[in-house]
């Protein structure tokens, strides 16, 4: 027996409902997980730049630290051959290129290395009573990653909460032994004290640095 025509479309739209609320539950479940898997990406890409700001972070570390120990001992170098008249320190960085002392060229350093945490690169000074240049330091005041493990001669830096507390001054021992005239193999007017840069007895070769840093002249 046919159904009468109202009860077949009353029919008809219960089912077409179902299917359309089937797919309309399909494409929410969809849609829900395509904004979880944009959120775990998210999540995911922020965790890399963390860890590559981090990485990024300490390799300017260690460039900074270089640069630094390299005009530290530069500017040790240049105390010790205080050998000409014109100042035991250098005045700038730029001497420490050609020593202004003396006529023939005599490098202490290759080149300025910039400031590796600076977008300027300048470092700041530290000076002496008299504008003598005793060190240098950055000038940001980021908190460094690094705290702790540093060389010996570095151990000063443990603990810092700035990279501008990271002060590569020359040593404290040869600052006073300079002024005092007491760094072996030199005497109180700056000229090598006799057979100071004669090898021991059986040795080969010029006589070890006070300080340990590079020798005079042998920058190229």
């Amino acid at each position: 027996m046919r159904k009468p025509a109202r009860q077949e479309i009353l029919i008809t739209a219960r089912q077409t409902r179902s299917v359309a609320g089937a797919r309309f539950g399909t494409r929410g479940f969809t849609y829900i997980a395509v904004l979880i898997f944009i959120a775990v990406m998210a999540v995911g890409l922020l965790a890399a730049a963390d860890v590559w700001h981090v990485t990024l972070k300490r390799q300017k570390e260690e460039v900074l630290l270089f640069e630094g120990d390299q005009i530290r001992d530069a500017i040790s170098a240049y105390s010790v051959q205080a050998t000409a008249p014109g100042g035991r320190f250098p005045t700038s960085l730029e001497d420490l290129l050609k020593d202004p002392r003396n006529p023939a060229t005599k490098r202490y350093l290759r080149k300025i290395y910039p400031d590796p945490m600076t977008d300027d690169g300048k470092w700041e000074l530290v000076k002496g009573p008299n504008g003598e240049v005793l060190g240098v330091h950055s000038t940001s005041d980021e908190e460094p990653a690094k705290k702790a493990n540093f060389s010996l001669v570095d151990q000063a830096f443990e603990g810092k909460t700035k990279y501008s507390e990271w002060v590569f001054i020359i040593p404290p021992q040869l600052m006073s032994g300079l002024l005092a005239g007491q760094i072996p193999g030199v005497q109180p007017g700056g000229a090598p004290a006799p057979g100071a840069n004669s090898p021991a007895p059986g040795a080969t070769g010029p006589a070890p640095r006070p300080w340990g840093g590079p020798a005079a002249g042998n920058i190229r």
